[in-house]
């Protein structure tokens, strides 16, 4: 045979009844089931807060007709008009009761945990009494077992304990003489030896179901909740959260001490001792398979069986000389705890034993640090002891598994997604069975953290990666139409899910924390976002704290760069094709790099150089693999390129410029391209990769243009004198083709030195065979030394820039 025990949620509803009286149907035609029933969901709540405010003598009415009204409706709902009136009149002596209890409590302003039992007791009574009667429709056997009368406990109440033996022995009996019928039995509720109702604790239903099993050597016990079984995190925090087909006893209670709610700790120590699987199952999804619970557990590949949490505790410091080798006063200190009923979540200690950190509940922080007052008053007026201190807002996030054991890298794996997220660990413990390490951070931070440990211990999922991104010209929308193309590839095969969390431009913003549509994203941004604001852009980004956060600047503006230090110590990465930043002070490079490195993070600025080409990707892996650049050398001006490739044969520089400026090559005023001024900061960029700290005016730039040219008042005025210029054009042509070269404006790198200057060069040159707007960039090192390091292609234009942004956005996170 087997126990059902079904959660509040399961009995919640007519509609939800029906359903568990399905699956008992179904399982009587196995063998007759015990079946355990809580509270209908929300009346324990309703009844606790009932029962307070009795005590302040406050108004309790309204609740008390909620509960009553909540099951008046499931029986009217679900039993013929003939069969209501005997339910209707126990469930009004019990609700006659409790308003008795309630008004005793009102009139003595007191409210002990003995009453408090009694008053609660009710919820599970109304429960049980109700469903056991509408059972009895379809199944004659079924029958209501105040289950109270059977388990017998101390008079701890709130917390009973059982009396194992003298339990078991009346659940025998009991069912002995009614093993042909369905018992519905109250979960939760005990008493003691002289009859008074006691509670098992939260999560008591669960524990009730596990006393029954263990009593009558049940096959298994199934505990029906809302969810599909244990899961490997909490599905509201973590979506990608997935159910685990099976755990030891003691990953089960590990998962379920640190905050998995689906079962209560205490559950599994009858099932534990005589190893009947628990089973949790989804009551709205019954064909699932769930989670069994189980000493015999198959080997597993993950790393970890899941993350667990308590979003809300306390940490107590106690230090001093006081504690350094002092036998038994941790025994002291936990002892008087343990009087007070003050239950200690976590423990640390320092190997010096000159500190003590504790974990309580926030509603225990302030009567803990009165008793250590009180109890270490000596130690304390001698200065041995430091006031002991609380931090509160904090939360305790667990790994747990046991291939933990013996299994390097587990902690390190776990340090590493806190800390390139910026999540500052308060507090570490791990006990010497390695089925756990717990650590303590803000309670702020809980969300992001568990994301991210998810990602980085469940390889098998995506990885999930944040964007914000700013900009929405040709670069941006090209790399929104290019990632929407690309997430199948990318899901399929990196194993990669990018979400744009955020978008604007000078007009608008959005957010949206589960991910903005890239199919109709620029609709919605016109349509629902707010009014641009690059500050507010940031500090919403950083207060979204998401894990995984990326930066990604599409722009060419000065404002967004001032930012980016900020951004770096909120632990989010940057991608920017914005290469003013870098090219700016040297200082301010360097600032950027220490601070990304200093708080984890990736600062990939790729497209500043060569739009797509790999560029600063392959001189930063050179220089890692310890080869030594002697020289650079660089054509990185998609329009200079274009203009010097085309300059040739009967063809004018005049005709050539305006050429280039009829193609979209040059900006408006093509002089903003000739000047050398974007050629410089590559180059600069380039010089600093390769470990040079120079400024802009280090830079040597040879002019291409004379004065006149680039002295023109307008830019008709400076086409008029680069007409008259003609001459001086035509004479570099023709000395070059007499000399069998060509014209090329090239960047060079050596010794430190960088200059920018217009070359004649022979079909010996990498660059001779130059055509069209094509970048190219030649590295001389120590290994490439007789043939240099080639790397060409186009060097503008929204695809290949766009595709260099996705590059590196992809890239964020992983391994160099």
């Amino acid at each position: 045979m087997k126990v059902l025990k079904f959660g509040g949620t399961s009995v919640g509803s007519a509609e939800n009844i029906k359903t568990l009286l399905r699956i008992v149907a179904q399982e009587k035609l196995q063998s007759n089931p015990v079946v355990v029933l809580s509270a209908m969901s929300g009346v324990t709540n309703l009844l606790t807060d009932m029962a307070e405010r009795a005590e302040r003598g406050e108004d309790y009415d309204a609740s008390l007709k909620e509960i009553e009204a909540k099951h008046f409706a499931v029986i009217r709902s679900l039993l013929p008009a003939a069969a209501q009136n005997p339910v209707f009149t126990r469930l009004k002596i019990f609700f006659n009761e409790l308003e008795d209890l309630l008004q005793a409590v009102t009139n003595l302003r007191e409210l002990s945990l003995q009453t408090k039992d009694q008053i609660l007791s009710y919820g599970e009574r109304c429960s049980s009494f109700m469903v056991g009667h509408i059972a009895s429709q379809q199944i004659p056997e079924a029958m209501y077992v105040n289950g109270s009368e059977l388990i017998k406990t101390d008079s701890n109440f709130g917390q009973a304990k059982v009396d194992t033996e003298l339990t078991e022995m009346l659940i025998n009996d009991f069912y002995q003489a009614n093993k042909e019928k369905v018992l519905f039995v109250t979960g939760f509720i005990a008493s003691n030896a002289n009859g008074r109702v006691t509670t098992l604790g939260r999560g008591g239903s669960d524990y009730t179901a596990a006393v029954w099993g263990a009593a009558l050597n049940a096959e298994e016990i199934e505990i029906w909740t809302d969810v599909n079984g244990m899961m490997t995190a909490d599905p509201r925090i973590v979506k990608k959260a997935f159910s685990l087909p099976e755990l030891s006893y003691t990953e089960a209670m590990e998962l379920s001490y640190f905050g998995a709610k689906v079962i209560y700790p205490p559950t599994m120590i009858p099932a534990f001792m005589k190893k009947i699987p628990i089973v949790i199952k989804n009551t709205f999804e019954p064909d699932f398979a769930g989670t069994y619970i189980k000493s015999d557990v198959k080997a597993s590949n993950l790393p970890i069986k899941g993350i667990s949490s308590i979003d809300h505790i306390s940490i107590i410091n106690l230090s001093g000389s006081g504690m350094v080798g002092k036998a038994g006063f941790s025994g002291r200190l936990f002892s008087l705890l343990s009087r007070e009923q003050i239950n200690v979540v976590l423990i640390t200690q320092s190997s010096s034993e000159h500190s003590i950190t504790f974990v309580v509940k926030p509603t225990d922080a302030s009567q803990a640090i009165a008793l250590i007052k009180k109890e270490f008053e000596l130690e304390l007026d001698a200065n041995k002891l430091a006031l002991p201190e609380v931090e509160n807002n904090l939360a305790v996030l667990a790994i747990v598994g046991e291939n933990m054991k013996h299994t390097p890298g587990m902690s390190g794996r776990l340090f590493n997604a806190l800390g390139r997220n910026g999540i500052n660990v308060r507090a570490i413990a791990q006990g010497s069975s390695e089925y756990n390490i717990s650590v303590i951070i803000n309670a702020g931070d809980l969300s992001k953290a568990v994301n991210a440990v998810h990602d980085a211990f469940f390889t098998d999922l995506k990885r999930t990666l944040n964007i914000f991104c700013l900009g929405t010209g040709n670069i941006g929308k090209t790399l929104f139409n290019q990632l929407k193309e690309q997430m199948p590839f990318l899901a399929a095969n990196n194993d990669l899910q990018v979400k744009v969390a955020g978008i604007s431009n000078t007009r608008k913003m959005i957010f949206k924390a589960e991910g903005l549509s890239l199919e109709n994203w620029e609709s919605e941004l016109n349509n629902d976002g707010e009014q641009a604001d690059l500050a507010s852009f940031v500090e919403k980004m950083k207060a979204m704290n998401l894990p995984n956060c990326v930066f990604v600047d599409n722009t060419a503006a000065e404002a967004p760069i001032e930012f980016y230090q900020g951004i770096f110590e909120s632990s989010i990465s940057v991608v920017t094709c914005n290469k003013k930043g870098n090219s700016a002070d040297f200082a301010q490079y360097k600032s950027f790099k220490d601070t990304a490195r200093k708080f984890g993070v990736d600062f990939y600025y790729e497209t500043n150089v060569g739009a797509g080409l790999p560029i600063i990707r392959t001189l930063r892996e050179l220089m890692m693999s310890g080869d030594k650049v002697a020289r650079i050398e660089a054509i990185l001006s998609g329009t200079i390129s274009y203009i010097f490739n085309n300059f040739k044969g009967d063809a004018g520089f005049y005709e050539t410029v305006k050429e280039a400026q009829e193609l979209g090559y040059t900006e408006p005023d093509p002089r903003d391209d000739l000047n050398g001024k974007d050629f410089m900061r590559k180059m600069l960029i380039l010089a600093r990769d390769a470990g040079y700290p120079l400024e802009a005016s280090d830079v040597k730039i040879d002019n291409i243009l004379p004065e006149a040219c680039l002295n023109a008042t307008s830019v008709e005025d400076f086409y008029s004198e680069l007409q008259k210029n003609s001459a001086y054009f035509e004479d570099l042509k023709t000395k070059a083709a007499n000399d069998k070269k060509v014209l090329r404006y090239i960047g060079k790198l050596e010794n430190g030195n960088v200059e920018i200057s217009l070359q004649m060069v022979d079909d010996s040159h990498p660059f001779y065979m130059l055509s069209g707007s094509d970048n190219i960039i030649s590295f001389t090192t120590d290994r490439y030394k007789s043939r240099p390091l080639v790397v060409k292609g186009p060097g503008a234009g929204a695809e290949v820039t766009a595709a260099g942004v996705f590059a590196d956005i992809i890239n964020v996170g992983q391994t160099p």
